[in-house]
């Protein structure tokens, strides 16, 4: 009989670059919702009921309206949020055109197209209204603002748990950005613990994209003039 395999202990050295991979990966999340407080610090503002929080935004050219999720063919509770604070600008005179980023990687789920619907069946004139079709992330959709659509100065619109990584992201790629934010936790408390649980490690992928490895957006593209077009219609 062959006498029994013996088990291999790891090195000590192993055993330490293990824990330290282990400290970097608990680390880097951290350090990461930290670096977008800080660098949206000034910049954004959570929406209370009564409107008196457009009066905080400054006048920007344009909102950017970033996407959440479809029910069916309609926009998400959470989307419900975003536009309604969005036409809310709009109609302050804050921002003269909207920019609504979203995904349509498939033909059957389009959350640009589904999001403009709802803001004109609201009063939101089409013409005021641009579409991103590959707003597939946060730091894609900031990307896509600045180097496709021409995008220098706008208010980031989006949930209060999100809010400092959209705006801190924004900024990075090269946007001033203001940021305003629904507080969902007050009427959708479910649905906002579960996006807000993604936020830990989406920073650490936003500050890896953004600051590390300088990504582009998973789809570039050509130059687009709807949003100047919205501008000046």
């Amino acid at each position: 009989m062959r006498p029994p395999r013996r088990l291999r202990v790891p090195s000590r050295t192993t055993l330490r670059r293990g824990f330290q991979g282990l400290v970097a990966l608990s680390v880097l999340p951290i350090a990461s919702m930290t670096w977008a407080w800080l660098a949206s610090s000034g910049h954004r503002v959570v929406a209370e009921p009564g409107g008196r929080w457009t009066a905080q935004v400054p006048a920007m050219p344009a909102a950017l309206v970033l996407g959440a999720g479809l029910t069916g063919d309609r926009p998400s509770t959470l989307l419900r949020g975003r536009l309604d604070l969005a036409a809310g600008l709009y109609r302050a005179g804050r921002v003269r055109a909207l920019l609504l980023s979203g995904d349509n990687s498939r033909s059957q789920y389009d959350e640009p197209t589904a999001m403009r619907d709802y803001l004109v069946a609201r009063g939101v004139p089409a013409g005021r209204i641009a579409l991103d079709y590959a707003g597939f992330d946060t730091w894609d959709s900031c990307v896509r603002a600045r180097r496709i659509f021409g995008a220098s100065r706008l208010v980031v619109v989006t949930q209060a748990f999100h809010l400092p990584r959209a705006v801190a992201l924004c900024r990075a790629a090269g946007i001033d950005a203001y940021g305003v934010g629904d507080d969902s936790s007050r009427y959708w408390p479910f649905e906002t613990l579960v996006f807000g649980a993604r936020e830990l490690p989406a920073a650490a992928k936003g500050v890896l994209d953004a600051l590390v490895l300088h990504s582009g957006p998973r789809f570039l593209g050509p130059r687009e003039t709807t949003l100047e077009r919205a501008l000046a219609s």
